[in-house]
């Protein structure tokens, strides 16, 4: 057990540029670097500095010797610095690849060095992804010759900060887990790398979406970084990843094929879910909140195995004057109990519990949940699949409602554990 001194010299402080500093030499190294472009830390600092600088520049001269505060040398990706967005990128890789090649070089051995890093992974499609940061961030560990053994997301950021207010901002920073890579790495063909991801990655997933140990699953927003983990492991754990024309796969082309396998196991199909939700769950992905046909509505249904007047009679949707559509959370009866509805689809109870969590809280939610505690593992899984539907379609607002339910899932069930008890006894006699 690594014992920390409790009396002894206080810490200190010391500057130095990261790309060849030799302060970290044979250190236990935890680091939370820039991310990418996400924010502007010299220019915040200009704010301050302008203030600072006429009281104290007769007594610290060479820090604040400049009019402003240095910018050139900051380690972000700022296109207006660097003459675009393509060299600004450059800029960034090369400066940050010298910086954690520093930390593969000096770091002490025996402990793993880790990296705190709060940046959103949007979704990396075929074509390209609507922000690069975690690509470039990540070419950049492996390059310097790290392997990334995990990812986790740890809670560090407020919801009511800035730049978390009215978006799905990210609820915690990842933390990367890293190793130096082997000296003496095997490559591997793009066909067993995907043989691995589908091995591996379900049970990855599964420990992160259901909590482990009495953790708190992870929250949808967070999922997409945390799955990177044991994605990027398996990928980083050869020297190549090679394609079938011989080339190396890119980081780019791996976070696609990681994507890929986060959607197939969210699939309600995969999922074995009821065909009302599977009917409900195609309805959304077109029409959201919004009114269909009702000829269109009738196909759908018809190919999900069930009928309009099936799912109307689930008590879902409103359908009338040609129109159908879904009932939001909010427009479900406060009265329902499954216990005696005959016909009670997956969605149906996934969005009771999201209007029992908010308009009463955990305790009823949980209440809610004893009464269905079959449907429970089927709830969780369709709020992941639904947040991340919402998320690629930048529907945020409706997006908040699937990361509530599973940020609180893990109260949600523990309230639902004791109001199973509770009617246990009172099922016995007992009366409180």
């Amino acid at each position: 057990m690594l014992k920390l001194p409790s009396k002894g010299p206080l810490g200190y402080s010391v500057q130095a540029d990261a790309t060849n500093q030799k302060i970290s030499r044979d250190k236990v190294i935890s680091t939370d670097p820039p991310y990418y472009d996400n924010i502007g830390y010299a220019d915040l600092s200009d704010f301050f500095y302008v203030w600072m600088r006429p009281a104290l520049r007769d007594v610290y001269p060479s820090l604040f010797g400049t009019l402003a505060v240095p910018k050139q040398e900051e380690l972000v990706a700022t296109p207006h610095r660097h003459g675009g967005k393509v060299k600004a990128e450059d800029f960034f890789l090369n400066g940050m690849t010298k910086a954690i090649s520093q930390l593969a070089e000096n770091a002490h051995p025996t402990f793993p060095v880790t990296i705190y890093y709060a940046f959103k992974q949007s979704e990396t499609k075929e074509e390209n992804t609507s922000n690069k940061g975690w690509e470039t961030f990540l070419t950049a560990v492996i390059e310097s010759g790290f392997s990334i053994d995990g990812t986790w997301p740890i809670r560090s950021e407020q919801s009511s900060r800035m730049i978390g207010m009215g978006s799905n901002a990210l609820a915690s920073s990842v933390v990367l887990v890293c190793n130096k890579r082997e000296s003496k790495l095997e490559p591997v063909s793009r066909r067993q790398f995907q043989r691995e991801l589908r091995d591996e990655m379900p049970r990855a997933l599964e420990i992160m979406i259901g909590g482990n140990g009495g953790v708190s699953p992870i929250a949808p927003v967070d999922l997409a970084q945390a799955a990177i983990g044991p994605g990027i492991a398996i990928f980083s754990k050869y020297r190549d990843v090679l394609e079938s024309d011989g080339s190396s796969m890119t980081i780019h082309d791996a976070l696609i094929l990681i994507n890929k396998s986060i959607t197939e196991y969210l699939n309600p199909d995969s999922a074995n879910f009821d065909s009302d939700t599977l009917f409900c769950d195609d309805w959304f992905s077109q029409y959201g909140w919004s009114a269909g046909s009702f000829g269109e509505a009738d196909t759908l249904a018809r190919a999900k195995g069930t009928s309009v007047d099936g799912v109307k009679e689930a008590g879902v949707i409103d359908s009338g004057a040609g129109k159908v559509r879904l009932l939001k959370w909010s427009e479900y009866p406060a009265s329902w109990d499954p216990k005696t509805d005959d016909r009670t689809p997956v969605w149906e109870a996934c969005h009771q519990m999201i209007r029992a969590l908010n308009q009463h809280g955990e305790t009823d939610a949980g209440a809610l949940l004893a009464r269905m505690p079959e449907q429970g593992e089927h709830i969780r899984q369709l709020a992941y699949h639904l947040y991340t539907l919402c998320e690629r379609k930048k529907w945020a607002e409706e997006a908040r409602a699937y990361n509530e339910l599973i940020g609180s899932w893990h109260a949600i069930v523990a309230a639902s554990q004791e109001a199973g008890e509770r009617g246990s006894q009172s099922e016995l006699g007992f009366d409180f």
